[in-house]
């Protein structure tokens, strides 16, 4: 599409693809080279290394703690996981509301009544500590509205935060009610940090874009869930395993491929907007699938073999590889998340870097407000001033 500023023509492409919108701290991906980092350090590092606390502090305060640090901050945002009266009693009615929908769809309204419960103010109008805080609150409560709406919806009683509990293990125990084994914790833990940020996807730009006009942080996060939900966003990993489901065993692979593949449909869990090689997440994930094991792996590790050689056959010249969602399915479903679950879970953790963003748009105070190019019906000619 091309378009005009000052007068001169030049090249928009579709979805803003590349294009170059601020300057962040918070990290980059370089598709090219399949890397990417959370500020100075390598994201993937930091998940194979790192607690989930250490890497949200990363991203809020600018550097990794030191062991006081981390103790003072993973006390302080364990303190904030309990939700306020006026949002707990409403949950059964956002669960019933949302039967269909689930859990991410009653986190928008959950976090609208947060805000307003916590008298969260424009981030326009208040400091920097302040919007900290608040962005801490937020970050605290999603996974206790997310497991607390799951329950619901199926009929049971929300399970307490526990404060003695770091993040990933009070997740799984949130939604179970019972306290997780060290290798599932450690699992969880792992694609939690690793998904925390990643560029200026979808939701990550419409958080920032609400953080420029000066919004509460509540309303920011609203808008980058809503963002989330899509399909063509947030909606992979469930998928990715159903189509693991559909092929079934391995003899299956190469003829429902192949299928879909001439029928010009997607195959899911294959292909990313920014890599144009492997997606490290994806290669960490199947490291961690791997060292669960068992029949449900075997038959990935097949498929992506067979998958990757018949679209190397198919379409020739594309760099086509697992994406983050492929095995994210496979890891969540050894580690007994609900399916239902796995979007919900991917925000609990990019909640943080969605914040880190809001917080770092809002030092910038002018708006985001770009330009279109109309191509509709010519309007009149103005008539000239006499």
């Amino acid at each position: 599409m091309q378009t005009t500023t000052g007068g001169r023509p030049f090249d928009v492409p579709r979805g803003l693809a590349g294009v170059v919108v601020t300057d962040t701290a918070l990290g980059d991906v370089r598709g090219g080279e399949g890397f990417y980092h959370y500020r100075q350090y390598s994201a993937i590092e930091l998940a194979r290394t790192r607690s989930f606390e250490d890497v949200w502090h990363l991203m809020f305060e600018g550097g990794l703690p030191d062991a006081a640090a981390r103790d003072g901050f993973t006390a302080r945002t364990a303190a904030l996981r309990r939700l306020p009266a006026e949002v707990r009693e409403v949950l059964p009615a956002i669960a019933r509301a949302g039967s269909v929908a689930g859990p991410l769809a009653g986190l928008r309204t959950a976090l609208s009544l947060l805000g307003a419960s916590a008298h969260f103010r424009p981030v326009y109008d208040i400091d920097a500590d302040r919007r900290r805080d608040d962005a801490l609150a937020a970050c605290a409560a999603v996974p206790t509205v997310l497991t607390a709406l799951h329950r619901l919806g199926r009929g049971l009683e929300p399970v307490e935060p526990r404060d003695d509990l770091p993040y990933a293990a009070n997740y799984l125990y949130m939604l179970d009610g019972s306290v997780p084994d060290a290798a599932r914790v450690r699992a969880v833990e792992q694609y939690l940090i690793s998904t925390i940020d990643h560029g200026f996807n979808a939701s990550t730009f419409t958080g920032r874009v609400v953080a420029s006009t000066g919004a509460d942080v509540a309303a920011c996060l609203v808008a980058a869930v809503g963002a989330l939900s899509g399909p063509l966003h947030g909606g992979a990993p469930s998928r990715a395993l159903d189509t693991l489901d559909a092929i079934g065993t391995p003899d299956r692979i190469d003829d429902w491929i192949r299928e879909r593949v001439l029928a010009g449909e997607r195959i899911m869990g294959f292909g990313h907007p920014v890599y144009r090689t492997e997606d490290p997440r994806s290669r960490m994930l199947r490291a961690i699938a791997q060292s669960f094991g068992g029949p449900l792996v075997d038959l990935a590790v097949e498929v992506e073999r067979q998958v990757e050689a018949i679209l190397a056959e198919l379409k020739p010249g594309r760099e086509l590889h697992t994406n983050v969602e492929f095995y994210a399915g496979v890891v969540m479903e050894l580690c007994g998340l609900p399916r239902e679950m796995f979007t919900p879970t991917f925000c609990a953790a990019r909640v943080i870097g969605w914040s880190a963003n809001i917080l770092e748009q809002a030092e910038d105070t002018k708006i985001i407000r770009p330009a279109s190019r109309y191509v509709g019906t010519p309007p009149p000619q103005p008539v000239p001033a006499p």
